[in-house]
């Protein structure tokens, strides 16, 4: 009988500490595209994001995360978001996705980018931190449009052309 309460006892121990627990990502998280013109900077915004996190311990197993293209919105209006849009192929690819494959350490993560239809494998460096039921994860990612076969966008004939370079910036909260 002590046997196998101690049996028992044990095999709880071992499932409980390799116990995951699933996050929501929180409306509290923040993602920012940050480029250059020829006129002047801009940023454009996530509005509509959706993400799930598995965890075990303390860190990541499992990131799945998305930006529905057609909320990703800048302040300088319908043409400006037009003009991301088409270079985002929305109507080709509505979501912009990244799912993990690893994390390395507490500072870095490396998972797939899918921007426009093309899959990149990205390594990210961030800042990661657990507490109170929240998973946070910080950093940002400098990108070259070109590298997911984008076109740079342009307006007034080729005179205002969007920079090759952009920083997403991203500040995600996810909730048991």
């Amino acid at each position: 009988m002590k046997k196998n309460i101690l049996t028992l006892f044990l095999a709880s121990i071992t499932f409980a500490g390799f116990s995951q627990e699933t996050y929501s990502l929180s409306s509290e998280s923040t993602l920012t595209i940050d480029g250059t013109s020829t006129l002047h900077d801009w940023t454009v915004t996530a509005n509509t994001m959706d993400g799930k996190l598995v965890a075990e311990g303390t860190a990541p197993k499992e990131i799945d995360f998305e930006v529905l293209v057609t909320d990703i919105k800048s302040e300088r209006g319908a043409t400006m978001d037009k003009k991301t849009h088409n270079a985002l192929k929305m109507e080709d690819h509505p979501k912009v996705t990244f799912k993990l494959k690893e994390v390395k350490g507490s500072s870095s993560v490396v998972g797939t980018l899918n921007i426009a239809g093309a899959e990149k494998e990205v390594e990210i460096k961030t800042e990661m931190t657990n507490a109170n039921g929240q998973l946070k994860i910080k950093g940002e990612k400098p990108i070259k449009l070109q590298d997911y076969g984008m076109e740079p966008p342009s307006a007034m004939f080729g005179q205002i052309v969007v920079g090759d370079d952009v920083v997403v910036k991203f500040d995600l909260v996810f909730t048991k």
